[in-house]
């Protein structure tokens, strides 16, 4: 039974099908005042022309990080307020930024205190007045939590290596490891913290004036958690449910490179790692339409909806090559109009949308490319027409999912309780022209029902008593959406 009012409920949601941004904020808009800062740069960083691609770099044995880490471009949380209107234009709904917290590196996934903004990005009150703008625009602030490690110059570990020191037990010190203490990824720069231990759960997220607490009464929205999988079920649900408690609508959502299903009850939401390798399998051919419709049919069936309209559907990001690295333009058009329209948050890493390629960290990281935000840029219109329709779309939104029994082509559809609403995705991703006949199983479109194309092409559209026949050509793909309304005096729609 359809209920009318849910889907009005997920729309009240700000967390379910909406569009995310993320920005490493050294690397999105130069700041303004470098010459005020330049001591802040100072060796072991190095502070890069913005014009400059980033390279990787040599083991510092002193600091014991990367030269490339410790490279910086130099852009903090004022010179961001200068782009809100960009990301009005783009109308992304999230802005998630990579770790700003106190540390040494550039890519801040070592801090070495969470309380503290390092001071090349910026102040808390910088950071109030980001959450500020961003809320009087309807768009949302999610940090990056990096809490299942610390960097080495924390505070609180240089203060552990006292073995009677009050700080001992938040770390994991053991002789059989090779430095003594846990690592994470056996990264000499990131000693992992004992979250079993209460006095560290306090300081992440249990207590009011909890890392998590106070960053959300300072207007933050929720957090991204860096390698959630290694945090686990357990206290991930204990942290969810601590943030939810200071502020309701908070969003926890987790990177967890793994199936989905089971991090949902803990989570949130997750980075769906598993579509985005179900829709690389797709475009590159690895995986058959027939697979792709059982994969992505098991996922909404074992997952739920509701967990994965509030999951983030992701292509690229700062630990990937970038989308137009990997995909020619048509691989990834067709990856893209399924990351618009499978259910989740789509999620866009900075410069992607203007066309910015790169391969693996640090290329990745470049700065933003300005210069290609123009009104020329096919790129960019192409984005802004797949969010357009993403976000015109209740279906698309958050809406439920059906699967369309296909077999030569990727096919589904997306419904609300309203007919007008149902919207039909089918993309062929294979190298030739496809005519497949499939059955639509919702009893609700009607026999000989015209459609409105909303994207793509196709060159035959006809149902006939729920078969749904479609000649998509190779690497093709449409949108289609049953045309409901009154054309003449009659509708066979009037009463469904």
């Amino acid at each position: 039974m359809r209920k009318p009012w849910l889907y009005d409920e997920r729309l009240k949601n700000p967390n379910m099908g909406r569009i995310v941004y993320q920005v490493i904020l050294d690397r999105f808009v130069p700041s303004q005042k470098l010459k005020e800062k330049e001591a802040l740069y100072a060796y072991p960083r190095k502070l890069k022309s913005w014009t400059e691609t980033p390279k990787g770099g040599v083991f510092l044995e002193d600091v014991k990080y990367w030269s490339h880490e410790l490279d910086f471009y130099g852009g903090d949380l004022e010179s961001l307020m200068t782009k809100l209107d960009y990301l009005k234009e783009l109308d992304i709904d999230m802005l998630y930024l990579n770790p700003i917290f106190e540390s040494l590196s550039n890519h801040k996934y070592d801090a070495t205190e969470y309380l503290k903004i390092s001071e090349e990005y910026g102040t808390q009150e910088d950071l109030k007045r980001l959450a500020q703008s961003l809320h009087e625009s309807n768009m949302r602030l999610i940090l990056d939590g990096v809490f299942n490690h610390m960097g080495v110059g924390s505070t609180y570990f240089q203060n552990a290596l006292d073995p009677n020191s009050p700080y001992r037990n938040w770390f994991d010190f053991n002789e059989a490891y090779p430095e003594g203490v846990r690592l994470w990824a056996d990264a000499k720069s990131l000693p992992e913290l004992n979250l079993e231990n209460e006095a560290v759960k306090d300081y992440i997220y249990q207590k009011d004036t909890s890392v998590i607490k106070s960053y959300l009464k300072a207007g933050v929205d929720g957090f991204r958690l860096d390698v959630a999988f290694d945090i686990g079920y357990d206290i991930l649900k204990e942290l969810t449910t601590h943030a939810h408690q200071e502020k309701s609508t908070a969003l926890i959502v987790g990177e967890t490179w793994n199936y989905p299903k089971r991090w949902l009850n803990s989570m949130d939401g997750v980075m769906n790692f598993t579509l985005r390798e179900i829709t690389f399998g797709m475009v590159e051919g690895t995986f058959e339409p027939k697979t792709v419709n059982t994969l992505l049919e098991k996922m909404v069936t074992d997952c739920g909806i509701d967990g994965l309209l509030r999951s983030w559907n992701i292509l690229d990001n700062h630990d990937t090559v970038r989308l137009n690295h990997r995909l020619n333009k048509e691989n990834q058009a067709l990856a893209e109009v399924l990351q618009f329209t499978f259910p989740g948050s789509p999620n866009l890493y900075y410069g992607s949308e203007l066309g910015m390629t790169g391969g693996n960290d640090p290329e990745n990281r470049a700065p933003m490319r300005w210069d290609l935000n123009t009104v020329e840029n096919e790129r960019l219109q192409w984005v802004k027409k797949l969010i357009q329709i993403h976000k015109q779309e209740t279906a698309l939104m958050v809406g439920d999912y059906l699967p369309i029994s296909a077999t030569k082509l990727v096919a589904f559809e997306r419904y609300t309780d309203n007919v007008s609403d149902t919207v039909l995705v089918i993309l062929n991703p294979t190298e030739a022209s496809v005519t497949e006949r499939m059955m639509v199983q919702d009893s609700s479109l009607m026999n000989y029902s015209k459609f409105d194309t909303l994207l793509g092409e196709a060159k035959q559209v006809s149902l006939i008593a729920g078969l749904l026949e479609v000649t998509l050509p190779k690497k093709g793909f449409v949108i289609l959406k049953p045309r409901t309304q009154i054309e003449k005096s009659y509708t066979p729609y009037k009463r469904v």
